[in-house]
């Protein structure tokens, strides 16, 4: 089996790119910013990140594929690289550093793409997360300086940390009231949001994260570093990894839990 740490520290580098271009344009007076057709927003630091990643990746990686969230698909082939330039661009562009940029290389598999290197970087916390398959998850400032992480084992919702991004997407997915069952049954909740949730699982400070809409750029590099931690990662079809359009992580304790919440309409 590939052990794909080469690919990890190009990661690495690329990210070391990117946050060198966002961080030199966060909380910039004249930061430009574009309404997509789906009204999310889009900064130029968004844009330039995803350029420079795509052009080191075409000289590093020239046979491999890469998806963005900015500029779509390019090339073909077994390897894809799957980037989202900020995650969190609402929270980028109103100074809240709360934001990162995802990096993760797939492989094609039965099923689809399915991620083998994921790497997070929030420049604006000070903190990195990254995983490779088969290598464990760790968080830290470089390769040769890091601790590995590993999901909690709290396995009683009563006594479990529940993390979300907000309440709208439940509304309209017509699962508001399961929702705020869970809310109610667990021993907290927090909207960290985005990225943040999923790396908390990662880590053990959190126990369990759901988002109800979401694309693949989101969720690569997140599911790999929960999986990794030793965490589950499903859609909230219960499908394992990045590949419902939503998303659910936890400890694995309470995952089951976590879904069937999460799916009651009434």
């Amino acid at each position: 089996m590939p052990d794909y740490l080469d690919d990890l520290r190009l990661a690495h580098v690329l990210a070391d790119a990117a946050d060198a271009v966002t961080t030199a344009r966060f909380k910039a007076l004249d930061l430009k910013v574009e309404t997509k057709p789906d009204m999310t927003p889009v900064s130029e630091a968004d844009k330039a990140a995803e350029e420079l990643i795509r052009g080191q990746l075409q000289r590093a990686r020239p046979r491999d594929a890469i998806l963005g969230e900015e500029y779509g698909v390019e090339g073909t082939g077994p390897r894809r690289w799957v980037i989202d330039p900020i995650d969190g661009t609402k929270n980028y562009v109103r100074g809240v550093p709360v934001w990162a940029t995802l990096i993760s290389l797939t492989e094609a598999g039965e099923g689809g793409y399915h991620p083998v290197v994921g790497l997070v970087s929030a420049p604006a916390l000070g903190r990195r997360w990254w995983a490779a398959k088969g290598h464990g998850a760790f968080t830290g400032r470089s390769l040769s300086s890091a601790s590995r992480l590993r999901v909690s084992g709290v396995n009683r919702l009563t006594d479990a940390s529940f993390a979300y991004s907000s309440l709208s997407g439940w509304e309209e997915r017509g699962t508001l009231n399961g929702f705020l069952d869970l809310t109610r049954e667990v021993w907290r909740t927090r909207a960290y949001g985005d990225f943040w949730s999923y790396m908390m699982v990662a880590e053990g400070s959190v126990d369990l994260c759901a988002e109800p809409e979401l694309s693949l750029w989101d969720m690569a590099a997140t599911a790999i570093v929960v999986t990794e931690a030793g965490g589950t990662f499903t859609g909230l079809d219960g499908r394992p990894g990045p590949h419902s359009g939503n998303a659910a992580a936890s400890n694995g304790l309470l995952h089951d839990e976590l879904l069937g919440y999460l799916n009651q309409r009434y």
